[in-house]
Parts: C-alpha cells; sequence; structure tokens
C-alpha cells in the first residue's frame, strides 16, 4: 500500500486551514490517506528567527488579503480571527490523543478545531472551548482535559516538533511530504496532485 501523504501543520495557520479543508480529497484522489501532524510553529520562528507573516508590516498586509482570497476560491469559508496568532499547544496535544485513544476523531477534531478558530472566531487556546468542541463530536469531556495534560502527550508534541525541525526541514505551514518529497504551503496541494498523477517528474 503506498505511503500515507505526512501533513505537517499548525492550528493559527490560515494556509494550514486551507490545506486542511483540502488535503483528504487529493489524497484520495490517488488512493492515498494522510497523516495528520499538528506541530508548533512558534518553535519553528524562534529556530529560524522569524515570526508570523502578520507581523511585517507590508507582509502582513498582504498576507491578510491573501488569506481571505486563497479561502475565496476555493470556496472555503474563512474569517480572519479577532486575536491571531494563539497558541495551540492544546489542540496539537488534543489530537495526539485521539490518535492514540480514538483515531477515527482525531481528523474530525482538527478540521472542528480550524472551523472553531477561522470561521466562529473562538479561543482554540482554551482548554475548556476545545474540551467542548470534542464534546460536540461525543467525545468525553473529562478523559479529553486529562489527556491533553499527560506527560506522554506533552512529550509526543515536543517529539513531533523537535523532529519536524531538527530532521525533516519544516519551516512553515502547511508542509506536506510525498514519498519523501517535500511541499510547502497550501498553494502546492495542486502540484501535489500533479505530483501523484504524473509519478513525480
Amino acid at each position: 500500500m503506498a505511503a500515507p501523504l505526512e501533513f505537517y501543520f499548525d492550528f493559527s495557520s490560515p494556509y494550514g486551514y486551507i490545506a486542511a479543508q483540502r488535503i483528504d480529497a487529493v489524497a484520495a484522489k490517488h488512493g492515498r490517506s494522510v497523516d495528520w501532524r499538528p506541530m508548533l510553529l512558534g518553535a519553528v520562528f524562534k529556530a529560524e528567527g522569524t515570526q508570523p507573516l502578520t507581523q511585517y508590516p507590508m507582509k502582513g498586509k498582504y498576507s491578510t488579503h491573501d488569506f481571505k482570497r486563497s479561502a475565496r476560491e476555493h470556496g472555503i469559508a474563512f474569517n480572519m480571527p479577532a486575536t491571531f496568532p494563539l497558541p495551540t499547544q492544546g489542540a496539537c496535544r488534543g489530537t495526539y490523543w485521539l490518535k492514540q485513544t480514538a483515531p477515527d476523531q482525531a481528523v474530525p477534531f482538527a478540521k472542528a478545531v480550524y472551523k472553531a478558530y477561522f470561521i466562529d472566531g473562538r479561543d482554540i487556546s482554551s482548554p475548556d472551548v476545545l474540551a467542548d468542541i470534542a464534546a460536540d463530536l461525543g467525545i468525553d469531556r473529562k478523559a479529553f482535559l486529562a489527556g491533553i495534560e499527560s506527560p506522554e502527550i506533552k512529550a509526543k508534541l515536543r517529539e513531533v516538533t523537535e523532529d519536524a525541525i531538527q530532521h525533516r526541514g519544516v519551516f512553515g505551514s502547511p508542509y506536506t511530504f510525498v514519498d519523501g518529497e517535500p511541499f510547502w504551503g497550501a498553494d502546492r496541494l495542486d502540484q501535489i496532485d500533479r505530483w501523484l498523477s504524473r509519478g513525480g517528474w
């Protein structure tokens, strides 16, 4: 069986959000699955000595415009959150906890968190908000809140983030590997589609 696409993303990434709405369909078109791997862009910025796009004067103005335009191109609902960016440790941990305890719920949870932030403007840095999102999917609130505070899950997020930066060269969100070939950005999904169709080039 062909390897899954490795999809690295941060929940506070607008381009990650846009890619998250499309990547499963692109993969399925070619008989592939997707391994969703949330990580922390804050650690990337620290390692690279950079900052979120919106914090650069000219680049920030353009990027905010492009977030909205890119979403419109694909018919994806998008509202720029009033508070941006937000810490995403809890959302990442929640995804990894679900990957271990209820794998079928991990991706629906991730997509629901993205919707909560980039459509509804909810505070996804709040454990209570995340627990509410999980509960809407039928996940036990208390178990979820305990899970995202477990040392094992905290260590898992650190491990994935450190490996992504130090060994995989991941420097942004979204960042997708197709059989080891790296693609950065939501705008690379169409190229990924062609890459899979042709078997690379």
